[in-house]
């Protein structure tokens, strides 16, 4: 229960304070929360279990990372990190590929049981056997050898409506996805968006939905989703691109490597090997330009990298960068497009920004989050390892923080820094732009075992009783004015 989302509604008091206020919208959505499959997946024999023998449906939601929102206005949950949740107690050599290739433990793995261990409980329970997906029935329906199939996608839900039921977008694949963002719905014209696989050396994903939006014919709605075409990016060393198509059938997707599109999209990654897609340095958050459509996607970092190219230019990337690119004729559609890198983080010396190297007020590391404001600032969040963080040659950048960068003027500033162990993840503004909300991830989380159990905490912030906690910041101007301006 401590996975998941949560739908909270909040408000400024006539104090100024925001607080959060009982609605009958409020809920959460845990690792326990019944989903719908959707898309091709659904039905399957892939994703059929003892809870679902008929393949429609999955318990919960994992390792939320990032999110989306939707052009109607619904809210998109990625599974990032989910696979090491389940252990298959086979020898390594042995799992289905749409497990191994994403990481699901084996009997080999060290130690020999899942991230947490849920498929010990004493108790037996069902909804804690399922994290053992090791074959011991007659058939699917028998055991749970194909519960982690049902994890690895965007989930959809409607945070206006408590009864609605989360649904997992199966056609826009599954991988470690780190979020997802839409262009603008535009009437009479298809839906498209990105997602990132937050994991070293894997690739940049678009959607590109069959139907069109058409918000007046009622035809604007998750269904569109389910029905499109699945592509990966190539990015070549001349500064142009390809979407590869990931259709089963098509070019090297033989029938015999995936027998239908359901299996492909299982198997998302293998797929993206098979056409050629470019391997990135660990892509995560992206953000689409307000004003001129470009799409942006920070490349964290990447220190298995040995063979580099353009796109990646940094063998063994400690500090990471940002890649843009703009479509083909501007069209969110098209099948080519033109990319450069917009920043390469790193210290004095090791970084630049449109060919100018940053200052000591500019240097930072391991972009990660990203947002544009309604005014066409983009806003970059950080993400150094807390193992890393104020150690060795990280120590230069101090903590986590957040900078603003105007890709017109090339300005860059830092406008935070964050406490000591954490994440700065995650920010928004109010439609008028005079708040911001900025979350603080696990801060105090550089403190080690033998630290906590002798009562040492690296750091208590924000002094929330003894322990630190992870909390959502509020920023205004001192003026009550455009925070950006």
């Amino acid at each position: 229960n401590g996975h998941g989302v949560s739908v909270v509604r909040i408000r400024r008091g006539e104090n100024g304070r925001w607080e959060m206020v009982a609605d009958a919208r409020n809920r959460r959505i845990t690792g326990l929360t019944p989903m719908e499959i959707a898309g091709p997946v659904r039905g399957s024999d892939f994703v059929r279990t003892r809870f679902s023998p008929d393949g429609t449906r999955v318990r919960g939601t994992l390792n939320n990372c990032a999110h989306g929102v939707t052009p109607w206005n619904t809210y998109m949950m990625a599974e990032e990190n989910w696979a090491g949740y389940f252990i298959n107690r086979v020898p390594a050599g042995e799992r289905p590929r749409e497990q191994s290739r994403y990481g699901v433990r084996s009997r080999d793995s060290k130690p020999a049981a899942s991230r947490y261990g849920w498929e010990l409980a004493d108790s037996g329970a069902d909804e804690f056997v399922r994290f053992d997906v090791t074959a011991t029935g007659a058939a699917a329906n028998q055991d749970y050898r194909n519960e982690a199939n049902g994890f690895g996608w965007m989930v959809e839900f409607d945070p206006f409506n408590p009864a609605s039921t989360p649904v997992k977008r199966t056609a826009l694949g599954r991988f470690a996805h780190e979020g997802v963002i839409f262009h603008k719905g535009v009437e009479g014209q298809p839906v498209v968006c990105y997602s990132g696989d937050d994991a070293t050396n894997e690739y940049i994903y678009k959607y590109v939905s069959r139907g069109v939006f058409e918000r007046a014919k009622g035809l604007a709605n998750g269904a569109l989703l389910d029905d499109g075409t699945l592509y990966v990016a190539r990015f070549n060393d001349d500064g142009t691109g390809d979407w590869l198509p990931l259709v089963v059938g098509q070019g090297a997707l033989t029938r015999e490597l995936f027998a239908s599109q359901a299996e492909l999209l299982v198997n998302t990654r293998l797929a993206a090997d098979r056409v050629g897609a470019t391997r990135m340095d660990r892509p995560e958050w992206g953000a689409i330009d307000p004003k001129t459509g470009q799409v942006y996607f920070t490349l964290t970092n990447n220190s298995g990298r040995n063979e580099t190219n353009k796109a990646n230019p940094r063998a063994k990337s400690r500090w990471g960068h940002i890649i843009r690119w703009t479509e083909a004729g501007n069209s969110p559609t098209a099948t080519h497009f033109k990319w450069d890198i917009f920043l390469l983080s790193g210290p004095a010396g090791d970084s630049e920004l449109a060919g100018k190297p940053l200052t000591a007020e500019q240097i930072h590391n391991s972009p990660d989050g990203l947002w544009f404001d309604r005014d066409g600032r983009l806003w970059i969040q950080t993400d150094i390892s807390e193992s890393a963080m104020n150690k060795g040659d990280y120590a230069q950048f101090g903590n986590n923080q957040m900078l603003c960068a105007d890709p017109n003027s090339k300005e860059l500033r830092r406008f935070l820094v964050g406490p000591l162990g954490q994440e700065i993840t995650g920010v928004v503004t109010t439609p008028d732009g005079r708040t911001m909300f900025v979350n603080v991830q696990h801060p105090g989380a550089t403190t080690s075992a033998d630290e906590f159990a002798a009562g040492k905490l690296r750091g208590t912030w924000p002094n929330q009783g003894r322990y630190p906690r992870s909390s959502t910041i509020v920023i205004t101007k001192d003026d009550g004015g455009v925070i950006g301006t």
